[in-house]
């Protein structure tokens, strides 16, 4: 199948550039000494799981069912990290993953001994109070009150005996810079238990395949870690593997006029397929397009759910636009399927990988009984 046969609305997974983002992945690796794990709250489109083992080191969960995911299709090293466990959950999230991560000293006590039976590395989150974000307060886990890893003035009491590592994860969408400033308070108020430590987890967020992003400060600021305390470092980026790989291809049903403002109906939604774009919000990029007024035709576009709000965005264009056109919205493999929803009954896209040859693979049709088996 061509791209131009591929139904709409679906994901489309560019398989070139996956494995482009994946060989950056693989290179720091190689040069630091560092394990990367894929976290798959942000892409688990698990089809391509045995790709992406081919690079990196495993994957990291947030629930139980992320953690089987990731047992069942990455088959490597397997780490979970969860702001609570349920008691219930917490026995087969032991048969699933390698390391198990806890958020808060009372949950470290509750689980330990279990872990320590099972013969599982454990460790606990720590939260530096260190904010590098503006933007995305929303985003941030270093913001006053956070729930989100234990502050150092309350582990000076917490019994620490047995804890293999200690984990943060303070950044969203940042360069090496950031990581460079959280790192310095985290060795300031924590250096202390790091040498006691066998590894820790630098989390996530780091934008490591991003074209500006300096890859040699991470290299260097992850030997300096293993040099200096002698243990494992582990990254878990999600947007990292799957940045730019993805498109959300749409077409245009119909055209309405309001007040000045053109806009195009889709068959693609942002509240239903990129909730992000509501949620950050933001203004995904879209092939061949411009800035409002930027071309000659500037459009509003929206989709066909009945949410006045569930706008895309504004954008301009060389050419008039009209009812059937396509239209290729772009990085969408990241935080798309793993948020999407059947609201008002809006069927979920396909699912396609696009391989290095242009060819097109239908991974996965959705249909009436995906979105009615949620409801009763």
């Amino acid at each position: 199948m061509k791209l131009e046969q591929v139904s709409t609305p679906a994901y489309i997974l560019e398989e070139d550039k996956l494995i482009k983002n994946l060989e950056i992945l693989k290179r720091v690796q190689e040069e630091s000494g560092c394990k990367i794990l894929l976290a798959q709250k942000c892409f688990s489109m698990f089809h391509v799981y045995p790709l992406i083992g081919q690079y990196i080191s495993g994957c990291t969960a947030s629930g139980l069912y992320e953690a089987r995911l990731g047992f069942e299709e990455m088959k490597k090293e397997n780490h979970v990290f969860s702001p609570a466990y349920k008691e219930e959950d917490f026995d087969e999230i032991l048969s699933y993953c390698d390391h198990i991560i806890f958020n808060s000293v009372n949950q470290l006590c509750k689980f330990k001994e279990k872990c320590q039976k099972a013969g599982k590395s454990f460790g606990l989150r720590i939260n530096p109070q260190c904010s590098t974000q503006g933007d995305h307060a929303i985003y941030d886990p270093c913001a006053p009150g956070s729930r989100l890893g234990v502050t150092a003035d309350k582990l000076t009491a917490a019994d620490l005996e047995g804890v293999d590592g200690l984990h943060f994860h303070t950044l969203c969408e940042q360069n090496a810079d950031a990581l460079e400033t959280t790192l310095q308070v985290v060795e300031e108020k924590f250096g202390h238990y790091l040498h006691q430590m066998k590894w820790l987890n630098m989390g996530g967020g780091h934008h490591i395949t991003r074209a500006d992003y300096d890859v040699e400060k991470l290299i260097s600021l992850i030997r300096h870690v293993k040099e200096t305390y002698h243990l494992e470092v582990y990254l878990e980026p999600g947007e990292a593997v799957a940045l730019n790989a993805g498109l959300l291809k749409a077409t245009v049903l119909d055209k309405v006029e309001n007040g000045g403002i053109t806009t195009l109906i889709l068959d693609a939604s942002a509240a239903c397929h990129m909730p992000d774009v509501l949620e950050m919000p933001y203004r995904p990029p879209l092939k061949d397009s411009g800035q409002p007024g930027e071309k000659t035709y500037t459009y509003r576009l929206s989709s066909y759910t009945c949410l006045a709000g569930d706008i895309i965005g504004d954008y301009s264009f060389n050419r008039e636009l009209d009812e059937g056109d396509v239209l290729y919205f772009e990085d969408m493999a990241i935080y798309s399927m793993v948020k999407n929803n059947t609201f008002n009954g809006i069927p979920l896209p396909d699912l396609v990988v696009k391989k290095a040859d242009g060819s097109c693979e239908l991974v996965k049709r959705f249909g009436y009984d995906d979105f009615k088996g949620r409801l009763s």
